[in-house]
């Protein structure tokens, strides 16, 4: 396996070894992405480890178990390779990311961008969560509060991602109504960094 050094703004995270599947190296990873069917025969990947270097690998064959896809990557035969590949993050180079149709943003690029609302920055975006409400809700550090601010077009004023800031003008009262997020409510907002949202009713598909 060839190794790269690092970048974790170069480079966006598709996936996770869950561990070996198989006798002959195969590796049961999770899907990060909202189209697994990106995942194709002679794709290169780079497994990012614990201590933060990558490898390169190439997918021989695949094919889905139980929610989840099972790779055959070259040069892992067998299941002690394949354990040495457990827990890592599988990722591409952020160049080689899908286009999206217009109005749709990434949400590894929403994330980390300032929040303003009516030219007042409110805080920083730290998730997005989709619900069963209409919009996206963008997870936001307001000071020691995390808000929950709904990520609709009627609110968005603008989107300027070199700048990393999303101009907004929410109804008043809405911040003052929100609350801080419970733990549990924090593990349920996890959603794939890779895939797509529109500032309007649903997120699209990656």
């Amino acid at each position: 396996m060839d190794e790269h050094p690092a970048s974790r703004e170069e480079f966006i995270t598709i996936a996770r070894v869950l561990g070996p599947q198989g006798r002959h190296g195969e590796v049961v990873v999770e899907s990060h992405t909202d189209a697994p069917e990106r995942f194709k025969a002679g794709m290169r990947l780079l497994a990012l480890t614990d201590d933060g270097s990558q490898h390169e690998l190439i997918i021989d064959r695949l094919w889905p178990h139980k929610g989840h896809l099972v790779l055959k990557l070259a040069a892992i035969d067998s299941i002690s390779d394949a354990e040495m590949l457990s827990g890592c993050e599988l990722q591409v180079r952020r160049s080689e990311r899908a286009q999206l149709e217009s109005g749709l943003t990434y949400i590894s690029d929403l994330i980390g961008c300032a929040v303003f609302n009516a030219g007042q920055e409110i805080g920083k975006i730290l998730d997005v969560r989709f619900g069963a409400g209409e919009a996206p809700l963008l997870i936001v550090k307001a000071g020691k509060r995390e808000l929950e601010i709904p990520y609709a077009q009627a609110y968005l004023r603008s989107l300027d991602l070199d700048r990393r800031q999303v101009n907004m003008l929410l109804p008043e009262g809405l911040l003052e109504l929100d609350a801080p997020l419970s733990e549990e409510e924090k593990q349920q907002q996890r959603r794939s960094p890779e895939a797509g949202v529109r500032s309007q009713k649903r997120p699209a598909d990656y």
